[in-house]
């Protein structure tokens, strides 16, 4: 439609309102209760405009075809002016300072202070320590308790009072920091007077003033896009970016607030090397020295295969192509692995086999139009909750929601269906929702005809997975199962979105073949009737340390080490002869160090002796290798067994690229130096390869992304300059010219003959089972406010929201153990025990308990077994057969 604004004329879409209209003109109003992310509310009465000869609230009135609309004449800017100096009269004079929105509006409109009549002395709440409340200074404008609502979903916020003494307050009422808020910072960022603000920008900050670097988050793997703001070389906040295109001006704590760490005392700040059983501070000369000399006695006396290197999800998409070509150029070697062997090979693996490509399917974007999710061991709520959030909305909308996962946790409350199978039993889940969708002819057989193999095989082995047979497996109700396939089976578009509940078992890559089987048989990948299946990445670039070649047996873009024309290529723009062979994978490479084989092993970025599997084994092979190298930002348990320390830059502190979950490639800017002598680990690298006489090239990381589309055509299409300019670009991208494809196997899939395939996997019992030694089945992940190890956010102010290792036991189960809430527990497996907090919750079911492994001292991966995926070696954390002691007091 067509309206005009003062004469000008725009042209509008149908639901626009006459607020899009002013501005869509260039034309502007005050509008202090609006968001544009949010329902609009027409409380303050701002916005005001004539149509019609009526004064209208513009943010709430719709536009319609033909109407002439009013701003700029003088009664029109008296009502606004005074509709805004009445909301001003009942505010503190310092209301006016800094640059925030109703200051900015004061100033345009000539008003110069309120007169601190009303509403002052209500008074603070700084318990928490990220929000902080003012309330003199809250006009009760609801922005905040809409952004909790329908971009967060936690619903923690209310309004309060009546009148002028309304105020914003925490719906559980009492403290912030006793609420519900998951610190994610929107009602900070939506407030438009200060009343709520950060410790680093306190209302009245002058935001002007401030450094503004635009980066990419670097904790999960959702890809947020952040505004850092610096002063004086310190990060003063950290801003989700409005045109974020993953995040849409959304974060969560980690990312929005996680970044204390930066400043910790306890930063490594120069190199150490071990003499004697100390390790010492050493200059890099010595370090280098130290590591090229081991790494040269290792090859010539026991060949390139006695030397390995951990690369790390952390680091950018460069640093790691530039870690793999060292080992293969420099070393002349396939040893070198990454943290996705722990985490998310049985996605590369298992969506490699079914469709082609080790990546998800489509975008998150995509993913939304869904009108059937199907979310299986993930839980992105906590773990992913920039997604977790949108999906939330979805769901409040009216998507249909089947959640699987053993626990009731984030969506599953929300779910239509809740499947809580035993843990370790997917297999015969995914065979059983397949069965039911072949039995009640909710296929495409169109699409299994033209674009799928392997449908008369699944259906022989569907044959065994009634669903009484399935429940006696798994625990779901028959009911239940029947109801969830129908559901997804009967959805005009369904999605599947999966984590790691799926690829961390015994069976794991099984897991992403018969659960990528659904899709298939749907016809709901690569199509208009449906949106795949999409793995919830879990490290910043745990995707891009994969897509970058940091992996034993393939290079940079998925090109098998096996195969000559991908290996050719490789040695072309490398000019070096590669090896033939596969390297090792993480778990080999301890293994190796134990049996004496392995005599340099350099990790980079990983506190493996606290996230890996088995760590009692994990550090007798530390202490076994003759030299371990650990790149770090603080002394973690990894770097203490090291025999070299080298100090590290963060992910504030470096240039490149990360790729997030859906296969996005985004931009990594520092806003930092790294302090005292640390180093980027790409400078650490280049500093390396030339101590051992090799110049890698690549002289910045620009150049080392641009050598990668070389070696890579996946990534052709991909540079800084171009990202500089666009924001993202999803991989595949093989032409500069050409935009990357979000949604793949729209024309064919990548596998050899162009079709999907179908996996015939029957259903095999997990690596270990509960009995009368170990009763209960241990499930390990994340918790909200945590991510990892730890090590960033354990030093970052998080700690008041969440400082203890807590093991979440099922109120049945504690009872038969006399174990109260909070009580000291000792958990002990056949591998190990750790020392944890009792937390009593029905999120877990009987016979089962939940911990994560945010706190080294815990040492909760004590517990979990060296039993590995078969197809990958990645460990079956989701099954630990374990058993309960109370912890005497001392």
């Amino acid at each position: 439609m067509r309206v005009t604004v003062d004469g000008v004329s725009v042209e509008l879409t149908q639901e626009a309102t006459l607020l899009a209209a002013v501005r869509a003109a260039g034309a502007e109003v005050p509008a202090l209760c609006h968001d544009e992310r949010l329902t609009p509310a027409g409380s303050c009465r701002t916005c005001l405009v004539g149509v019609g000869g009526h004064y209208l609230a513009a943010c709430v009135t719709p536009a319609t075809d033909g109407a002439e609309i009013l701003v700029e004449q003088d009664d029109l800017r008296r009502l606004r002016r005074d509709a805004v100096e009445l909301i001003v009269s009942a505010l503190p004079a310092y209301a006016l300072q800094g640059d925030g929105e109703l200051a900015r509006t004061c100033r345009e409109l000539g008003i110069t202070s309120g007169n601190n009549q009303h509403g002052a002395g209500r008074g603070h709440d700084h318990s928490h320590p990220f929000v902080r409340l003012d309330r003199d200074l809250c006009i009760a404008c609801g922005r905040c308790v809409r952004m909790c609502a329908e971009v967060q979903g936690t619903f923690a916020l209310t309004l309060t009072g009546r009148g002028a003494e309304t105020v914003v307050a925490p719906g559980t009422g009492g403290l912030w920091a006793e609420s519900d808020c998951v610190a994610c910072g929107g009602c900070v960022d939506t407030c438009p007077t200060g009343a709520l603000t950060e410790p680093g920008l306190p209302a009245g900050t002058q935001l002007a003033a401030l450094t503004r670097t635009r980066t990419t988050c670097g904790y999960c793997g959702v890809g947020c896009a952040l505004d850092v703001l610096t002063r004086d070389g310190a990060v003063t906040a950290v801003r989700p970016a409005r045109d974020g295109p993953v995040n849409r001006g959304h974060a969560c704590v980690k990312g929005r607030f996680a970044h204390g760490f930066l400043r910790s005392p306890e930063r490594l700040t120069e190199p150490l090397l071990r003499r004697g059983s100390e390790l010492r501070p050493a200059s890099w000369d010595e370090a280098f020295d130290h590591i090229a000399r081991a790494i040269q006695d290792a090859i010539a006396e026991s060949g390139p295969d006695s030397v390995a290197a951990i690369s790390s999800a952390r680091a950018t998409n460069e640093e790691n192509y530039l870690i793999q070509k060292f080992m293969r150029v420099v070393v002349g070697t396939n040893n070198v692995d990454n943290c996705s062997r722990l985490c998310h090979s049985p996605s590369a693996a298992g969506l490699t086999a079914a469709f082609g490509l080790a990546g998800g399917t489509d975008s998150l974007e995509h993913v939304e139009q869904a009108d059937c999710l199907l979310v299986v061991g993930a839980n992105p709520v906590e773990a992913h909750p920039v997604v977790g959030a949108r999906l939330l909305q979805r769901v409040l909308r009216g998507v249909r929601l089947i959640v699987a996962d053993p626990r009731a946790v984030g969506l599953a409350g929300l779910a239509d269906v809740h499947l809580r199978p035993r843990p370790g039993t997917n297999v015969a889940l995914f065979n059983g929702l397949a069965r039911v969708l072949l039995t009640e002819g909710l296929i495409d057989e169109e699409f299994l005809r033209l674009r799928a193999t392997g449908l008369p095989e699944l259906t022989e082995v569907l044959g065994g997975y009634a669903p009484e047979r399935v429940a006696m497996i798994t625990g779901v109700p028959a009911a239940d199962l029947i109801a969830a396939a129908r559901l997804y089976g009967q959805a005009e578009r369904p999605a599947i979105v999966y984590g790691l509940g799926v690829t961390e078992h015994l069976h794991g890559t099984d897991g992403v073949r018969t659960l990528a089987n659904l899709a298939i048989l749907r016809g709901a990948v690569g199509t208009t009737r449906g949106y795949g299946v999409n793995p919830l990445r879990g490290q910043n670039n745990v995707q891009g340390a994969s897509d970058m070649g940091a992996l034993p047996d393939l290079l940079p873009g998925y090109g098998k080490v096996r195969d000559p024309v991908a290996r050719g290529r490789a040695e072309h723009v490398w000019g070096a002869s590669l090896p033939h062979h596969e390297g090792l994978r993480i778990p080999q490479m301890f293994a190796a160090a134990r049996s004496g084989d392995l005599r340099v092993l350099w990790i980079i970025g990983e506190d493996v002796a606290t996230t890996d599997p088995d760590a009692n084994e994990v550090i007798s092979a530390l202490d076994a290798c003759p030299l371990v190298i650990s790149q770090e930002l603080f002394l973690s348990e990894t770097a203490r067994n090291a025999d070299v320390v080298l100090p590290a830059a963060s992910w504030l502190e470096k240039d490149g690229t990360f790729v997030n979950f859906d296969r996005r490639f985004q931009r990594v800017r520092p806003a930092l130096v790294p302090p005292g002598q640390a180093r980027t680990d790409f400078a650490i690298v280049q500093a390396l390869a030339a101590a051992c006489g090799t110049d890698l090239g690549c002289p910045t990381p620009a150049e080392a992304l641009a050598e990668c589309g070389q070696v890579a055509p996946a990534y052709a299409g991909i540079s800084h300059e171009r990202l500089d300019r666009e924001g993202a670009i999803p991989w595949p991208c093989t032409d500069p010219c050409r935009p990357g494809v979000s949604r793949l196997y729209q024309a064919r899939f990548a596998t050899a003959d162009g079709k999907a395939h179908l996996a015939a996997t029957p259903y095999l019992p997990p690596g270990e089972s509960a009995d009368d030694d170990y009763p209960l089945i241990l499930i390990t992940g994340r918790r909200w406010a945590h991510y990892n190890s730890g090590n960033m956010t354990r030093r970052s102010g998080i700690l008041e929201l969440e400082g203890e290792a807590r093991l979440d036991v099922h109120p049945a189960d504690a009872a038969r153990l006399a174990l109260r809430d909070g009580a000291p527990v000792v958990v002990e497996s056949r591998h190990g025990q750790a020392a944890l907090l009792v937390r009593l919750t029905e999120e877990v079911t009987r016979g089962q308990v939940f911990c994560a492994f945010h706190f080294p001292s815990s040492r909760v991966n004590a517990l979990t077994s060296g039993h590995a995926d078969a197809v990958t070696a990645c460990p079956e954390y989701k099954v630990t057969a374990v058993r309960l002691r109370r912890q005497e007091s001392p």
